[in-house]
């Protein structure tokens, strides 16, 4: 795919891959997408669409507390790209979601399609007016969890999946209040997630920012609304299955988990897939 000044559509992919491993920010990237589209929502709370509104600072979206460190870390990044590439070969959205995807694979996980067709916001004014009741939070229980993913379409175990994401990414202090990485090796996409989750003991902890989280031995964490998803059964029997067998882990599930609004939301003209 030809555009403007030459650069295409397989350029821009390079370049993706080329950052995720320079840089090492993959997953920031896909909490960037999964941002982007989890605001959707059709219970009491409607409308909402990965439209790219977080670029825009002065309002909306990219003010959401939930949303720090990704209008300026995130898209500092992938600003040499976006001036590259947007609008000639693709829009902001669609580079948000195509770059959460290579930087899927390029932690080892699959190969996601990335459908296009998102309509980008023009103004701060294209976001959805909170993040309450359409963002979870690290330091709530199984019903919170489902309050929030229900409306979205999410049943119990796509929530599981969805949460097996944090496989990848850290906490960072100064964004989200809470503090380290989950696993071992927070480059990698895999099951080690929910491996650990069973095969550690956790104490509980609480961050420089007063936050409660759950620590283990060798300091990785997990946080109450990880830890939630071994209370109840119907979560539970999916994280053991996916523990215990990483070919059944439901990795291309989870990438198109996290962009999965897109389809509610845009006529069903894209698809796609944590760092907080």
């Amino acid at each position: 795919m030809a555009a403007r000044g030459g650069e295409s559509y397989d350029s821009l992919v390079k370049d993706l891959q080329e950052l995720v491993k320079t840089k090492q920010c993959g997953p920031i990237l896909i909490r960037l997408s999964w941002h982007d589209a989890g605001v959707f929502s059709d219970g009491k709370l409607k409308g909402g669409c990965p439209n790219a509104a977080m670029r825009f600072t002065d309002a909306g979206e990219g003010t959401f507390g939930a949303n720090a460190g990704l209008p300026d870390v995130a898209l500092g990044l992938l600003k040499p790209i976006t001036e590259k590439y947007v609008p000639s070969v693709i829009g902001h959205a669609d580079l948000w979601t195509l770059a959460a995807n290579v930087a899927i694979k390029e932690m080892g996980g699959p190969d996601i399609k990335t459908r296009f067709g998102r309509k980008d916001a023009e103004s701060s004014s294209d976001s959805v007016e909170s993040q309450v009741g359409r963002l979870p939070d690290g330091d709530k229980e199984i019903d919170h969890l489902r309050e929030i993913f229900h409306p979205k379409g999410f049943d119990d175990k796509d929530i599981v999946a969805l949460s097996g994401a944090h496989t990848v990414g850290k906490c960072h202090l100064d964004r989200s209040g809470f503090d380290g990485a989950w696993t071992e090796e927070p480059l990698k996409f895999d099951n080690t997630y929910f491996k650990e989750m069973l095969e550690k003991e956790y104490s509980e902890d609480k961050t420089e920012k007063g936050n409660p989280q759950f620590k283990s031995g060798s300091g990785t964490i997990m946080l109450i609304s990880d830890l939630a998803l071994l209370k109840d059964s119907a979560f539970k029997k999916h994280v053991e299955t996916y523990a215990k067998d990483q070919d059944r882990m439901p990795t291309s599930r989870i990438s198109l988990l996290l962009g999965s609004s897109c389809r509610r939301t845009e006529s069903q003209a894209s698809e796609t897939a944590f760092d907080t």
